[in-house]
């Protein structure tokens, strides 16, 4: 059945063999896009993006691989002009959105609102994050990412910052165990990842998770560091979030002591934790890694629609 008007909500849900697919057909995209002919295999289909939330990688590289493919796109950047604004629930949203469209991405801030999209909605639904939860598809890129730079063989990945609200590093935890590969955490005390999630990998793959309170401690001995920032907008307080701030940071003099054949990802936006003298330096993966979302995607688009 493949993946087929499934959903993608967690990749905690994602059996292996729909991981391994969407790495191969990624891989076929990627070919497509780098020989400039993609076949418009997902015409007359509609792609409706519904962001809840600020975005900018994943929203408009959703939008260009709907677009490559021969389909179109509609939806909302914003809750202003939306009938949200005059009280309409997330449930009647969904229930018009689908009406509309083939497929749905929606990015929302309340935890739990991608699940109840997909149980409202008949057609496929795409979480681009929600709250604090997940965001799998980020999960997927990161993956394809190391997959093309590193190979998914003795690698072992640092996944470095605010781990406690970051939405992509909860992804990404899970299929890094999936796959085998190391896992290295790393955080301030107040921003670990929640253990909830690591006894959950833990107990899902059997793998080992070491936690590590800076990442001078790991550079030296991984393979891929992956940066996040301090998401401000969590903050309930912002005094806490300005005693952490900048408390993590990635620069030439940290990449002094690294590994031989290390790279730096990061899901983007970066603030101050990844320093812009990195960028010209062959650590610096993190826009390679951004543009990796675009064949990734491809790949979801026309499995989920059933068009390969």
């Amino acid at each position: 059945m493949g993946l087929k008007s499934r959903d993608i909500i967690s990749t905690a849900e994602m059996p292996k063999e729909d991981v391994d697919l969407i790495l191969e057909q990624s891989d076929v995209m990627l070919c497509y896009l780098k020989s400039g002919n993609v076949p418009p295999i997902l015409r007359g289909k509609i792609l409706a993006n519904i962001f809840f939330e600020p975005s900018t990688r994943t929203r408009l590289s959703f939008s260009s691989a709907m677009q490559r493919l021969g389909g179109s796109v509609l939806g909302f950047a914003s809750v202003e002009g939306t009938s949200v604004k005059k009280g309409e629930s997330l449930e009647d949203t969904i229930r018009m959105v689908d009406a509309y469209s083939d497929i749905i991405v929606i990015r929302h801030p309340d935890a739990g609102s991608s699940r109840i999209a997909a149980d409202v909605a008949k057609n496929p639904v795409i979480s681009g994050g929600d709250g604090t939860n997940q965001h799998p598809t980020q999960g997927l890129m990161d993956l394809f990412t190391i997959q093309k730079e590193k190979g998914l063989d003795d690698v072992t990945v640092a996944i470095c910052g605010d781990l406690k609200h970051g939405r992509t590093t909860k992804s990404l935890i899970y299929l890094l165990a999936m796959y085998g590969l190391g896992i290295k955490l790393v955080s301030p005390a107040q921003l670990r990842m929640p253990g909830d999630v690591i006894k959950d990998v833990k107990k899902k793959y059997g793998c080992e998770i070491k936690e590590y309170s800076s990442m001078q401690q790991v550079v030296s001995d991984v393979d891929v560091l992956y940066v996040t920032r301090i998401q401000r907008e969590r903050f309930l307080n912002i005094g806490e979030y300005g005693k952490l701030e900048g408390s993590y940071r990635v620069d030439k003099k940290l990449l002094e002591k690294a590994k031989k054949g290390l790279i730096v990802m990061h899901p983007l936006p970066r603030v101050n934790e990844i320093a812009t003298e990195v960028d010209s330096t062959p650590f610096a993966k993190y826009f390679d890694h951004a543009a990796y979302g675009v064949p990734v995607r491809m790949a979801l688009l026309s499995l989920m629609l059933g068009k390969v």
